[in-house]
């Protein structure tokens, strides 16, 4: 070989690339499924469609790691060991969206937003490659730990049951419900004196559901996560940093053997399917959800900023404005292709950027197998069926971890942030993250409010990121120096 072939750039044989590019998948995985499943539920869709979402996520993420990592003309990809897979941050307010409107109206609405938002993102990379001073320490780290705190509340429902639903805490007594429905005919039948009931008259739950915090379930979360603690604790290298998906398995193969888990779907689903655009439907555009989702992509493509530095120093290689904007670019792209194939905003996974500096493997063909493998799974629709049967207390378990790990990387890189001689720093941190917090404790602060305003208020993550960032501009001003945010984007080992 060549001495002059830059370590990024290097063709390693192919059976070390297909172990190393599998490596990167399996580090992703637990992360990339996550979204599809959660927005997927918060739909209301079917078990098929849900696992067709998977299928659409894995297939999208190997799509967009093959422009990030390869390139594809002048205009996209950083070509950078590179794995794309979908951002956490776009999910509270995919989810208010699909709380809003459940069913293939509510996905339409969701893929009009993002694929909107893609071709704005495309539009305005160059711009936000030279934002990176507004997004400091102080500002990011508030935004990652809020973007954790949030996700926390999707983990701990899987595990115990949805507020609302089958699974509430409390139900209708049958009882109540059975005397409320004999008035009602009662009062509605000819001749009878009785006035009818108040029109929306409704029963308040207050018998506790057997279906809720369910002991057998809690049970297997719990085993779940020990599994991941014990894996993480005592496994070495390889192995620790797949703690996460190995949890799921072990939780799975507990729930089979139980009777909680069932293969029927997986055995009716085909071996091999394609990813169709707009499986959903025409996606519908509605200006203010595609200002939101944009708002959550400037986040995401500050973040990526930071990671593309951080990413050209591990691999000693030079990240200038081009290739910033390029990279940017495809942060964007990949969104729009996301949204035509029926799923999300995709960006740079964190953990596999850890990746490349724990193997001190720098070359991006590996990123480039691993696009293929992803490709390849994408069209298994087994994959995704045995993935969607997975019951929801397996997810809980592991959820905890992932979702806790996005908060603990916000609360890691606020440790470098000067407290001690800038008073104002604990100002910003403490506003935003209240700020953030207001929707999560009182979701209906905004039923007074224009309804026009709610898809851009109802998420607490772009509450909070609006909030860190003017309140560093008042407090603090703009950065001048990059250095801070390369070295917390190096920090990011959770997305």
């Amino acid at each position: 070989m060549s001495s002059s072939i830059h370590p990024v750039d290097e063709r390693l044989p192919t059976g070390k690339l297909a172990a190393l590019g599998l490596q990167h998948v399996l580090v992703m995985y637990a992360g990339a499924i996550a979204v599809p499943l959660i927005v997927g539920r918060a739909l209301k869709l079917s078990p098929q469609e849900v696992a067709y979402l998977i299928s659409a996520d894995l297939f999208c993420c190997g799509l967009v790691t093959l422009i990030q990592s390869l390139g594809a003309t002048q205009w996209f990809g950083i070509r950078l060991p590179v794995m794309m897979g979908v951002t956490f941050a776009s999910v509270a307010p995919m989810v208010a969206m699909a709380n809003n409107n459940p069913g293939a109206a509510g996905a339409q609405l969701i893929f009009g937003a993002i694929i909107g938002a893609g071709v704005i993102s495309i539009l305005i990379a160059p711009l936000v490659s030279r934002m990176l001073r507004f997004f400091p320490p102080v500002v990011t780290g508030t935004i990652i730990a809020v973007i954790g705190i949030s996700l926390m509340r999707i983990g701990i429902n899987w595990i115990f049951g949805n507020p609302v639903g089958p699974t509430a805490p409390s139900i209708v007594a049958p009882e109540h419900k059975q005397w409320l429905d004999a008035a009602t005919a009662a009062a509605g039948a000819p001749g009878s004196i009785l006035p009818l009931p108040p029109k929306d008259l409704a029963l308040m739950a207050k018998m506790p559901n057997p279906k809720y915090a369910d002991l057998t379930g809690v049970g297997i979360a719990a085993l779940v996560l020990v599994s991941i603690l014990l894996i993480a604790r005592y496994a070495k290298g390889f192995v620790a940093n797949i703690s996460v998906l190995l949890g799921i398995v072990i939780g799975g193969v507990v729930a089979s053997a139980m009777g909680l888990m069932t293969f029927g779907k997986v055995g009716k689903a085909d071996w091999f399917g394609l990813i169709m655009p707009f499986n959903f439907g025409a996606p519908i555009f509605d200006p203010v959800l595609i200002i939101t989702m944009t708002l959550v992509m400037i986040v995401v493509m500050i973040e990526s900023t930071g990671m593309f530095l951080a990413l050209g120093e591990m691999t000693d290689r030079q990240v200038d404005q081009a290739a910033l904007t390029r990279g940017l670019r495809t942060d964007g792209l990949g969104t729009l292709i996301g949204g035509i194939f029926n799923t999300f905003p995709y960006t740079s996974f964190s953990q596999n950027v850890g990746l490349v500096a724990v193997t001190g493997v720098k070359s991006r063909f590996v990123c480039v197998a691993g696009g293929v493998i992803l490709i390849a799974l994408g069209l298994l629709p087994k994959m995704a069926a045995l993935v969607e049967s997975l019951p929801t207390v397996v997810l809980g378990g592991a959820g905890l971890v992932m979702f806790g790990m996005v908060a603990a990387t916000g609360i890691r890189i606020l440790g470098g942030v000067d407290f001690k001689n800038n008073r104002f720093n604990g100002i910003v941190v403490a506003i935003s993250i209240g700020i953030g917090m207001i929707p999560l404790i009182a979701p209906n602060f905004k039923q007074w409010m224009p309804h026009n305003l709610h898809p851009l208020i109802e998420s607490g993550i772009l509450l909070s990121s609006i909030s860190a960032v003017i309140l560093n501009l008042f407090f603090n001003g703009p950065s001048g120096d990059d250095s801070a945010a390369i070295e917390a984007a190096k920090q990011t080992e959770a997305h």
